[in-house]
C-alpha cells in the first residue's frame, strides 16, 4: 500500500442498489467468486491489485478471459445481495464480521468500476462507496488562526511557507547516506516493534530507492512474508522521513499488516478473499490509519527525537544539536495537516481549479512549489484515497487510545485490528 481527532463519521449503506433477488452461497463460495471478480477487474486498471499471492492459475483464467466492466458489476451486486442473504444466519461473530468486511470490498469494488466506466461521484460519495467511510472535513478558515500563530512563532522574512520550506530544507538527508540512514530507521522500527508483536519466521523485505512516482514511498506485498519497499528520491529526502517511511512501509505498518493478514486470515482461518488486496476498499482506511498511527506508537513523544538526534543525525552527518528545533518545528505545524483533505475535497468536487489547489497547498501545508505539485499530483491520481492517512489514522488513533490504556494494551489493539476482520464501523465507540 501507498506511503486531529474527528468527532464526525459516517458508515453507510451501497452507493448503488443491489439485487434483492440472490441465489443462495455460502461465504466461501462468495469468496472464491470475490478473488475472480478482483482478479478480473484487475485487467482493467493496472493498479487495481495491489497485493495477490493466491495460486498462479486463478491470476492466468483472469487475464486470459476477463469480463467486461458491466458484468462485473453486476457480479459484484449479486454477490453483495448474496451476503444480505445470508447474514441472518450467521451466528459466528468471528464468522459476521468477515462476512461484514466482504460487503465491503464488494461496495469498493462496484463503486471503483463504475468510475472505470467514466462515472463521477462527488467527493464524499466516492469515499463512502470505496472506503466505507466518509471524513470530518475543517473548513479552511479553521486553520487560518492556525497560521495565523505561527506567523508569530517563526521568526524571518517573507511568506510563512518559505520561511518553514527553507527552514527544513536544512534537514536533508545526502543522498549517498540515505541507505545507511533507513537502514537504521528500519531496524529500529523493527526491533521496538517486535517488542510486542510476534513477527512470522522468515518475514523480510527489499528495499529500493527509485524516481517518477507520485508517492513518497510504497510497500508491494508479494506474500509468503515478503515485501518489496520502495523509497521515491524525485525531491530531497529529510531526516524525519526515515523514521516516517520505515515505519509507515515497514513496523509495524504495511508489511506488519500483511504479515498478519496472511498469517492469521488467509492461512489460519482460510479465508481466502484475503490473498487478494485491492487498492480500493474499505481495508485500505485501517492500512494507511494504522501504518501512520504506528509512528506515534513505535515512537511515542521524545522517543523519536532522542533516537534521531543521537543515532541518524550522526549517520546523516547532520549537527545532532540542531535535531531539537527541527522538531519543534515538526510539531507546530502537524495541526496543519487536515486541510490537505480539504483541499483534495474542493479541487475534485469543481470548487477550485488545479492552480488555485496548488496555491492553497503552498500556503496551508507550508509547501515549496515543487512539494505541492507533488502533492497535487497524488490527489490527481489517486483521487478520495488521500483520506486514508489523516482520517485513517484519526479513526485508528481513536480506537487503540480510548480509555487512555498503557503501551502494552495499545499494541495490544493495534495487533487485533491487524489481524481479525476490521473494517471502518469497527473503530468506533
Amino acid at each position: 500500500m501507498l506511503a486531529l481527532l474527528a468527532s464526525g463519521y459516517a458508515i453507510v449503506a451501497p452507493i448503488v442498489p443491489v439485487n434483492t433477488a440472490a441465489p443462495a452461497m455460502s461465504i466461501a463460495d462468495i469468496s472464491d467468486a470475490y478473488i475472480r471478480l478482483t482478479l478480473e477487474a484487475g485487467t482493467h486498471e493496472a493498479e487495481y491489485v495491489d497485493a495477490y499471492y493466491g495460486p498462479p492459475a486463478l491470476q492466468a483464467a483472469a487475464k486470459a478471459n476477463p469480463r467486461s466492466l458491466v458484468q462485473l458489476i453486476a457480479e459484484a451486486r449479486t454477490l453483495t445481495a448474496a451476503i444480505d442473504a445470508a447474514l441472518p444466519s450467521i451466528t459466528v461473530d468471528s464468522d459476521r464480521r468477515r462476512a461484514v468486511a466482504l460487503r465491503g470490498m464488494l461496495i469498493a469494488a462496484d463503486t471503483r468500476l463504475q468510475m472505470l466506466q467514466g462515472r463521477k461521484f462527488a467527493f464524499n460519495d466516492e469515499a463512502r462507496g470505496q472506503f466505507a467511510t466518509v471524513p470530518d472535513l475543517k473548513p479552511l478558515a479553521h486553520f487560518d488562526a492556525i497560521l495565523a500563530n505561527l506567523e508569530t512563532l517563526i521568526p524571518g522574512y517573507g511568506p510563512l511557507a518559505a520561511r518553514v520550506d527553507a527552514f527544513n530544507e536544512r534537514y536533508v538527508i545526502p543522498k549517498d547516506r540515505l541507505q545507511p540512514v533507513f537502514d537504521a530507521a528500519i531496524a529500529e522500527c523493527r526491533r521496538r516493534t517486535a517488542q510486542y508483536i510476534q513477527l512470522p519466521a522468515g518475514e523480510a523485505f527489499v528495499m529500493e530507492f527509485v524516481t517518477g512516482k507520485p508517492w513518497s514511498g510504497y510497500n508491494y506485498y508479494k506474500g509468503n512474508y515478503k515485501s518489496l519497499i520502495q523509497i521515491n528520491t524525485d525531491l530531497p529526502i529529510r531526516i524525519s522521513r526515515a523514521v516516517d517511511l520505515g515505519c509507515h512501509e515497514g513496523y509495524p505498518g504495511h508489511h506488519v499488516l500483511n504479515l498478519m493478514v496472511e498469517e492469521q486470515m488467509a492461512r489460519k482461518n482460510g479465508w481466502k478473499e484475503y490473498e487478494v488486496n485491492p487498492l480500493y476498499s474499505p481495508t485500505s482506511v485501517l492500512s494507511e490509519g494504522s501504518a501512520n498511527y504506528g509512528i506515534d506508537l513505535a515512537f511515542p513523544a521524545e522517543e523519536r527525537l532522542a533516537f534521531e538526534r543521537d543515532i541518524l543525525y550522526p549517520i546523516a552527518g547532520l549537527d545532532p544539536k540542531s535535531a531539537q528545533a527541527f522538531w519543534q518545528m515538526q510539531q507546530m505545524t502537524e495541526a496543519l495537516l487536515g486541510a490537505r483533505l480539504t483541499i483534495a475535497r474542493m479541487y475534485l468536487d469543481g470548487e477550485i481549479t488545479r492552480p488555485q489547489a496548488l496555491e492553497l497547498t503552498q500556503k496551508y501545508l507550508l509547501l515549496s512549489p515543487a512539494r505541492a505539485e507533488q502533492s497535487v499530483k497524488f490527489t490527481d491520481h489517486y483521487r478520495s484515497y488521500v483520506i486514508n492517512y489523516g482520517w485513517g489514522k484519526d479513526l485508528v488513533r481513536a480506537y487503540i487510545e480510548r480509555g487512555n490504556p498503557d503501551t502494552t494494551e495499545r499494541w495490544r489493539r493495534m495487533e487485533k485490528i491487524l489481524s481479525e476482520p476490521t473494517v471502518p464501523a469497527d473503530l468506533l465507540p
